[in-house]
């Protein structure tokens, strides 16, 4: 009998912990979804998004040789076909500064446009160069840096014609890179085991091991250089701004949750948006102290791999299977001016 009701006190109190937890589960939802749901003509995974100088003229990248055009700031694309060899490529990055334009991919591709787009040339890469390009930073006129999945990392300044390694040795297989706008790297080992960081004028990548026993997902930086983390399990941290080098106490904003987080952008200064897996989407307006949920994008299936803010009132998310959300600033809080 004693053994019943033992039992029973356990199942009992298991269900107390289920149903705390998933209250605990049950964050805000926000007061206004900002993201129309665009359709493209492509169920591809979308990996990476760019605009010319003209804020309406764009392009979209992804798996097999992905490449989508608009020409009305997001609403509509097109697809554009490339005239490549019979191999299956994944474009991986796509980077514009004015009229010139470069595209990273794998194996081995690297492309480049001095005319918005209208023509692609191949540039072509020394057989030893290490790894595959998945990352293109356009800088200026005829100048780039590009950053391999082994971060090797090289610049031109002529076009693509003669490329400049800017680190000595490449840091190993990265699961994911992120450029900070001032020049700073951070690099994910393939195993979410330990990151590494590098800045012009280092000599070699500068490793570094994470903080917890959690699988480190994705990293990137804040416009004050702060640095981001997501972890597995729905943790996320943020780097001490007056430390660089330590870590602020980890969050998780919402618990017991099944989906990871896959990328973090800031808005502004203050208000940040984390995409993750199965359409979720989390905001904070105040620097990562609280959060809140949109949950009218839930219905889309896809899994939401990157956020870009082209500008506050300019972003996009991109996922796998097509899926591509448009930033749509809130009527309500637009200045008289913007809104003209």
């Amino acid at each position: 009998m004693n053994s019943i009701v033992k039992s029973w006190q356990r199942i009992f109190a298991l269900l107390i912990v289920v149903v705390m937890c998933i209250s605990c589960s049950k964050i805000p939802s926000v007061s206004y979804n900002p993201w129309k749901i665009i359709s493209v003509p492509t169920d591809s995974n979308l990996l990476d998004i760019a605009f010319t100088n003209n804020p309406q003229h764009g392009y979209l990248v992804g798996s097999n040789a992905t490449l989508l055009e608009t020409n009305d700031g997001g609403n509509t694309w097109k697809l554009i076909t490339l005239q490549l060899e019979e191999q299956k490529y994944r474009f991986d990055s796509v980077s514009f500064v004015n009229q010139e334009g470069w595209i990273a991919g794998e194996p081995g591709l690297l492309l480049h446009t001095t005319d918005e787009g209208s023509s692609w040339s191949r540039i072509p890469l020394n057989e030893k160069l290490p790894g595959n390009p998945i990352a293109i930073k356009a800088l200026a006129n005829n100048t780039a840096e590009m950053a391999t999945d082994v971060g090797a990392i090289y610049k031109t300044t002529d076009g693509g014609k003669n490329w400049k390694a800017q680190v000595e040795s490449a840091v190993g297989v990265v699961r994911n890179l992120e450029r900070s706008a001032d020049g700073k790297y951070v690099a994910v080992s393939a195993k979410g085991s330990f990151y590494s960081t590098w800045e012009p004028g280092q000599d070699a990548w500068v490793p570094h091991n994470r903080n917890s026993s959690r699988r480190v997902e994705n990293m990137g930086f804040a416009e004050n250089g702060q640095l981001w983390l997501l972890a597995r399990g729905g943790q996320i941290q943020f780097s001490d701004p007056t430390k660089p080098e330590e870590w602020q106490k980890a969050q998780y904003p919402e618990l017991s949750t099944s989906w990871g987080l896959l990328d973090l952008a800031y808005r502004t200064p203050n208000e940040i948006w984390i995409g993750g897996g199965s359409g979720n989407l989390l905001r904070s307006a105040d620097g990562g102290k609280t959060w809140e949920k949109d949950r009218l994008v839930e219905e889309v299936a896809a899994n939401l791999y990157k956020i870009i803010f082209l500008e506050p009132d300019r972003g996009f998310v991109i996922g796998d299977r097509g899926a591509l959300l448009k930033y749509i600033p809130n009527p309500e809080t637009t200045s008289p001016a913007k809104a003209a």
